[in-house]
């Protein structure tokens, strides 16, 4: 049901999960827990399988938060649960005990961050864009304002598409090495003429290093390789599939 990582785990006064697929109540192309809100999947599955991961997080279920993802570089403060819409952003902070930060995915790289010794916790959403944009960067920031420090700060990046099975096209290569062409490492030929493979795990390592975090640790876990156990936004599109699941990654305070 669940990926835990060994660094977070040794953090004290810190809960985490890398959710997977399974242990869930959804059905057909969404099984089974399925966490995205933003998915056509029966309203009262989603709420079940997010029940399920609250308790598994010792937090209440209105205690889960999520945001509207936009693969922006915002970031949101949470004292607790929502009391309107979800905000439109990509990563949350927090020092409130007994809120857990949940980050949806499905390819995108799902990471959480901790200084438990100012106990600041966070959970940002990058896909290539927000980590292209800063989204690293603009948590680390959000987390210093509560009292972290960033060579404190503990990262950890979850289930996230590798670079074997992240095929992009000429300008989107064209658009990194225009921004500074040390990005070219990042890129390797891929089998179509023109093409390229996108390491955005490695990517997303660079703008942790970049950001001064402290510890930077890869899970090294492919969405796309592994259907039993991860949704994937780029596996559903190849099998022409209507819709997909979202995999919830979350990290709160005791």
């Amino acid at each position: 049901m669940f990926i835990t990582s060994p660094d977070l785990a040794a953090e004290p006064g810190i809960r985490h999960a890398f959710f997977t697929r399974e242990g869930g109540v959804s059905t057909g192309i969404y099984a089974s827990l399925n966490g995205g809100l933003g998915s056509s999947d029966a309203p009262e599955a989603i709420a079940e399988n997010r029940k399920r991961m609250a308790a598994h997080l010792a937090v209440e279920p209105s205690h889960l938060v999520s945001l509207y993802q936009v693969h922006s570089a915002d970031v949101e403060i949470v004292g607790g649960p929502w009391q309107a819409e979800r905000p439109k952003a990509d990563a949350m902070v927090s020092v409130a005990p007994g809120v857990a930060l949940g980050i949806s995915t499905a390819d995108c790289g799902p990471i959480l961050f901790a200084d438990s010794e100012a106990r600041v916790i966070g959970a940002a959403h990058s896909g290539w864009k927000g980590a292209f944009t800063g989204i690293v960067a603009s948590t680390v920031t959000a987390m210093e304002k509560l009292g972290a420090r960033r060579e404190r700060i503990l990262a950890v990046l979850g289930p996230t598409i590798s670079a074997g099975a992240y095929e992009v096209g000429p300008e989107f290569v064209e658009r990194f090495k225009s921004a500074n062409p040390t990005y070219a490492r990042f890129f390797t030929a891929s089998e179509r003429a023109a093409h390229a493979m996108f390491d955005l795990p490695a990517f997303i390592g660079l703008r942790a290093q970049e950001a001064g975090i402290g510890r930077f640790v890869d899970l090294g876990l492919c969405t796309y390789g592994d259907p039993q156990r991860f949704f994937s936004y780029r596996r559903t599109t190849h099998n022409a599939e209507p819709d997909y699941g979202r995999l919830i990654s979350a990290i709160a305070l005791d």
